[in-house]
Formats: C-alpha cells, structure tokens, sequence
C-alpha cells in the first residue's frame, strides 16, 4: 500500500463539557518557572508569555492510496509544518506505507544536511507517528499490538504539577514539580528552591516519590551546591538540571551527587544524543519527547540503548498522548510515564482537554485504548489543511 498524501493539518479538537467547579486556579497559570530565555529579567517566568509560546502544535494526516489515513501530532507551528510539507511529503510520498523503518531511514538520512535535532526531528515525530496511526488502521490492530503486544496490564503515572494536594486526592502517589529559580540567582536562589522542594515533601510525605524539573536553567556549580542541600529530602530524581550541550556536566552531577539520580533527554533529539548520554553514564533515566525527538520509532530505538545499558526510559510527558501510552505499556524498561497536570483542581481528569480517545488516569495509573491504530477518535470533518492558531 503506497503512500498517497502526506500533509500538516489542522484539526478542530470539541471542547469537553465539564461538570466538575473549579476550587482555585492552577498552578500553570501563575507559578514562577525558571526556562533558559529567562535567565534574562526582561523575560516572563511564565511559560505561556516566552517567546515562541504562541507556536502550535502541529497535526500530521498520512493517506494510503485506498483513502485510509492516519494521524500524528508534533510540535512548534510553521516552522515544523513548513519542513514537513516542503522536505518530508516529496520524500516519502509514493512511497510503501508500511515499511516505516525504511521511510524513518530516509528521512533521517536527508535530515543529516539539515541537523538532525530540532525542527527536522520534531517534523520526523510526526510523519513517523502518522506512520504508525496508519499500519494500526490497516491491520485492525492497536499500535502496542504492532510493537510485540503489552508487557503490563496498565501504566502507573506520576503527576507533574504543583497542586499537590488535588493530585494526592486523583489518586497519585508519585509527584513531580516545578523550579522557580535560576544559577544566576546564587544564594536566594538556593535557599528558594530548597523551600520549594520542603513544603512538596512535606505535602505528599515522606514515602512517596518527589522530583523537581528545573527545566535546563543550573549550571553545575549551582547544581552541585544544590544537590547536598536537597540531600534530606529524598528526591526520586531532579530532571534535566543543565542544558543538553553538557553531558559532561551531567556525568559529574552523577559521580558527585551519587544519593539522586539524573534524568534528562526532553531536549535531546534522537538515538545519538542518548547513546552520548549512556556512554558518558551521563543520565540515570532517559526522558526523549516522542512528538519532538523522532516520533516512536526513534523512541523505540533510544528505548534498546537504555535497556542495554539498564537504565530506564520515560518520555517526557508520555502518559497525556496515545503515542506515549502505546509505548509505556509495549516495552519493559518503561516502569512509570509522566501526566502532565495543568488544569484547576477540582475539574475530573475526564474533562480535561486531550485528543479524543485518550484515557486519563484513574488512581494514577492508565490502560491505553485498544481500538486500531492509536485509537484517536478524529473524523474527517475535524481535520483541515494547515494554519497556525
């Protein structure tokens, strides 16, 4: 079956009624979150005011020539949209539809004169996991099925936000939250992520999983002070500390601060980038974007570097897409996925926005849909040709 049309859409997602009475607003609308832009003052700490914030996610159709199409979902807007329909369709278009290792190779290899990471990469996400939506669609068969079958019943989740309590009352039991600070900010900006990470452990108790994101915005000195004074409180793991042209800063991170592991990989885009961080013993825990680094092909491929080497792989944000979901529950070094959690406490999980078929977590864990493909639940007259929103 060849490829027909490879397309960025648009798709028109219906909001959700909601029963549930918001009792406050969330955390994502007013905590302070230090990101790399920031470091300068003239910069918001909110994330939705950053430059570039107003890029959208992009939507990927991939059509067979019988008309069966499937879905994917990247990132960054028309800079993204733009490579995939002047690089990507003329590529691959005309081309088997379901030989995707072979589609994921040329695309990666055209790639090379472009850089590999960033927009190409997230462009490639999204082609691949349309790709996949796809082969799922025309075998009748849930994409976990197409990647060996599941190798657990259900996925435990973790929640990133910082409301704490209503996590705790959702049911989870393994939290993650924000930083509010940058390196720059020396002392203060220590004994305020110090206070951060103590009420959280005071909050969720002294059992339960705690980690912190400071989202690339330490250097190593910074960190390295950092580490033995969050020392009493545990911490499951701080994630992504320093930027991703440093993993030899992470690798000492590592050696120094042996009592916390390291996660990262958000912004490392590809199986070469984690293959660095696994020979430099640079991370303990690989955390690749499916929808920015490669699509589930690459993350399948980060996933065996991992594995080999013992270290587990959680992609970030994994649990709030199909994509992430059909993974988490398909491969063994996989043990938890992270649900993103921006939405007010007080309004149920199941109204929250998401793409159409997607499970939310009950108690903290999730069964992916069974239903062919990714089981995105989009019609046709949902989807239309590509404009920024």
């Amino acid at each position: 079956m060849k490829i027909k049309s490879i397309r960025p859409v648009t798709v028109s997602i219906p909001a959700i009624p909601s029963t549930g009475k918001s009792r406050r607003t969330s955390w994502n609308a007013d905590a302070r979150r230090a990101m790399p832009i920031n470091f300068y003052p003239e910069f918001s700490r909110l994330p939705s005011k950053l430059p570039a914030a107003a890029l959208t996610d992009v939507w990927v159709q991939v059509t067979a020539e019988d008309g069966t199409w499937g879905l994917g979902q990247c990132a960054f807007g028309g800079p993204v949209a733009s490579y995939i329909s002047t690089v990507l369709a003329p590529l691959l278009e005309g081309r088997n539809c379901m030989a995707i290792e072979h589609l994921n190779d040329l695309a990666q290899r055209l790639a090379q004169r472009f850089g590999p990471s960033g927009t190409a990469s997230t462009a490639i996400a999204g082609v691949d996991l349309a790709l996949w939506d796809l082969k799922g669609k025309l075998l009748g068969v849930p994409v976990y099925s197409l990647l060996g079958g599941k190798v657990r019943e259900s996925i435990t989740c973790y929640a990133t936000s910082d409301d704490l309590d209503w996590t705790q009352e959702l049911g989870f039991t393994k939290f993650k939250i924000t930083n509010p600070a940058h390196y720059a900010e020396g002392d203060a900006g220590l004994a305020e992520v110090v206070d951060h990470v103590a009420k959280a452990r005071e909050q969720v108790g002294p059992d339960r999983d705690l980690m912190i994101n400071p989202v690339m915005s330490f250097n190593v000195e910074f960190s390295l002070r950092l580490l033995e004074q969050l020392r009493p409180f545990n911490l499951r793991w701080v994630e992504e500390p320093l930027p991703p042209t440093n993993n030899e800063g992470l690798a000492e991170l590592r050696r120094a601060a042996p009592w916390v592991a390291i996660a990262t990989g958000e912004d490392h885009h590809g199986r070469h980038a984690f293959m660095d961080l696994v020979e430099k013993r640079a991370a303990d825990i690989l955390q690749p974007d499916i929808r920015w680094g490669g699509g589930l092909s690459e993350t399948m491929k980060i996933h065996a570097i991992g594995e080999a080497a013992g270290i587990a792989t959680i992609p970030h944000g994994g649990a709030n897409t199909p994509f992430g979901q059909h993974f988490a529950v398909s491969v063994t070094e996989s043990p938890m996925a992270e649900y993103w959690l921006g939405t007010d406490p007080g309004v149920p999980l199941d109204e929250t926005p998401r793409i159409p078929g997607t499970p939310v977590p009950v108690n903290g864990t999730i069964v992916p849909s069974s239903a062919p493909g990714f089981g995105i639940e989009i019609e046709e007259s949902d989807i239309s040709g590509w404009k920024a929103i």
